[in-house]
Parts: C-alpha cells; structure tokens; sequence
C-alpha cells in the first residue's frame, strides 16, 4: 500500500522576504556607526583645542609686558605705554587693536596709530604726530599749539616773531573742527604775509572769533591799538591801517588812538579813547592860562588911545597861547587795561 505524502506548502515570495526585511534596518543602522563615532571624536577633539586655547591665551606666559612705542618726538611715550597696558588686560591675543589705535588718537600730538603684535608678550605701536601750525589762546588764558586741524597740542613759548591767535572752538566736535580748520587756514596765510613783509613783529594777537569781523592786536609801542580788518583783502588792509596809524600819530591825538577801523575797504576810521577829547581840552587850556604880565604904572596914566592899543596885544598873546604843545609820544591812560600785551620767549 502507498503513502502519499503531504504535499509541501509553499509560502508566498512576501513571507519568505519579510524576516530578512525586518532585520535590514539594523544592518543598516551598524553601518553608520563608524561614521558617527568619526564625527563625535572630531567635535571633542576641537573642544578640547578651543579650550586648551583659551587657556593658552590667558595664560601668564602671554600677558603683555614689553610696549615699543616709535615716532613718539613730542607725545609722551609714558603715556601712550601706560594707555596700552590699560587696555590690553587680557592678554597679546585677546588684546583688541582697533580700539587701542582708536583711544590713543584721543591723546595730545598723536594723529595717528598703528598697533601690532610681538609675541610672545609684547605690543608695538608706531606713531604719526600731528605737526603744531600756530600759538592760540584758550579762554583760560594758556597758550597752545595748534595743528592744521585746529586741535590743541602742548604749551607753547612764542618767540619775538611769533603772534598767537584767538576764537579757536576748544570742543572737538566735527563742527567745531571744520571752523577751526577754517580760522587756521586764514592764520597761516597771515603769517605768510606779515613774514615776508616785516610786519609779524608789530602783531601781537589775532582774533578770529567771528570770520567776517577779523580784529589785530598790535604789539610794542602800539600795543593798545586794535586794527579793525572785515572779511576780506585782510594782508591788503592791514597794510593800510599801519600806514595810516604811523601818520596819525604824529598828530596831537596820536597818544590817544585805540583802534584804526578798515573794514570798509576804501577808507580808514580812528578810535581814540573816551578821555583824549577832555585831555587835549586840558593841555590847550593849561597852555593858555599862565604868569599874567604886570601892567605898568606908567601905561596907566596914558591916554585912552594908548590903551586901546595895548588891549590889542594881550589878545595876540593869547592866540599864541593857544597853540598846543608837541604832545608826548605815549601816554598810558590811553591804553585799555584789557589790552593782550605781546608774549616774549620764556628761556
């Protein structure tokens, strides 16, 4: 007798797949475990620099000792070392150099600077100084150097030669600075003009407060003497006033001029002191009261026409003296009291 055998079930390709499906993401997954392990040790491995960095870079080894300063003639070099130190606290490379350059323009005579580093601890920095143009007068009464830029350097000293100048802005703002640029500008073509003249010894201040109402201070003998220029045609002008003063005073009230007033251009005007009408009025009269003569007994017992003729000559006299004196050269109330006397060179 035969056994038939069950026949063999067969099962779908679906079923047959699926266990080898269900396990391929895993195999999938082990694949990329090299990968993550690579990029996992790479991101430590830069932490671990990023910290061994800033540790190095604050370590003692790289704190700033050592501050070479060049170009530094007038600026102090103490100070732009001790600036430097200040902010430069956390080490050569943590230091920022843009805002050390931008605080140590901030200081006297310096224009501009460069900062570099040496390592491994210490800092340079070159410098380019601002170039003094002309002495000014602050409100205070000091004088400074002033550059072309019309910002105030040091105390100046200026010599025989030298006039200072008045009405510079003292804040440091662009405005301030674009005016004072200006006022410069007109200083310096001055002093070029006075130089070559001879005159800058007869200038003891220049105020160019107001640009259109330029104003001379002379110096010497004229001292209290203010020339008057305007806005224009300044060196042209000044000439005039000079010419025009050493006239009037060989007149009777050159002792008493005060300013000489060529802002018009065409002509001049002559200021005297509120005093030298009275004082001339005082000498004209001082001069015709004096001894009166005697009259003679023997005129007395004259006729009246002989009398008639003497009255005649006393009224001559008179006239006569009434011709004023030769004034003296100065006379010092005339002078303002307020008047900027010419600085002299301090040795």
């Amino acid at each position: 007798m035969s056994v038939q055998r069950p026949a063999a079930r067969r099962t779908s390709p679906a079923a047959a797949r699926a266990p080898r499906q269900r396990s391929f993401p895993w195999k999938s997954a082990l694949a990329y475990v090299p990968a993550v392990l690579k990029i996992a040790l790479a991101v430590s491995l830069g932490v671990l620099a990023f910290v061994g960095y800033r540790a190095a870079v604050s370590a003692s080894f790289f704190k700033v000792r050592a501050v070479d300063v060049d170009g530094a003639a007038r600026a102090s070099r103490e100070e732009i070392r001790a600036d430097v130190l200040r902010l430069s606290n956390a080490g050569v490379w943590q230091a920022d150099l843009d805002t050390i350059a931008a605080e140590l323009r901030g200081l006297p005579w310096v224009r501009e600077a460069v900062v570099s580093r040496v390592l491994p601890s210490g800092l340079r920095v070159r410098v380019t100084e601002r170039v003094p143009r002309v002495i000014a007068r602050t409100a205070a009464g000091r004088l400074v150097w002033v550059d072309d830029d019309g910002v105030m350097l040091g105390a100046a000293s200026p010599g025989e030669q030298d006039f200072f100048v008045r009405g510079l802005e003292e804040a440091r703002t662009d405005e301030a600075l674009k005016d004072n640029r200006e006022r410069v500008k007109a200083a310096l073509d001055l002093s070029s003009e006075w130089g070559g003249a001879g005159l800058s010894r007869r200038v003891s201040e220049v105020n160019l407060e107001d640009s259109r109402d330029v104003r001379v201070q002379l110096a010497g003998e004229d001292s209290g003497v203010e020339v008057r220029l305007g806005r224009e045609d300044l060196a042209k002008r000044f000439r005039q006033a000079l010419e025009v003063l050493d006239a009037q005073r060989q007149t009777p009230r050159g002792p008493f001029i005060t300013y000489v007033d060529v802002s018009q251009g065409k002509r001049a005007i002559i200021g005297t002191g509120a005093n030298a009408r009275f004082q001339l009025n005082e000498r004209g009269d001082a001069e015709s009261v004096g001894p009166q003569p005697q009259p003679d007994t023997g005129a007395r017992a004259a006729t009246q026409t002989g009398a008639h003729a003497s009255s005649a000559a006393p009224k001559e006299g008179k006239k006569e003296a009434r011709q004023p004196k030769p004034v003296e050269k100065k006379n010092d109330d005339a002078r303002p009291p307020d008047v900027a006397l010419r600085p002299r060179r301090v040795n």
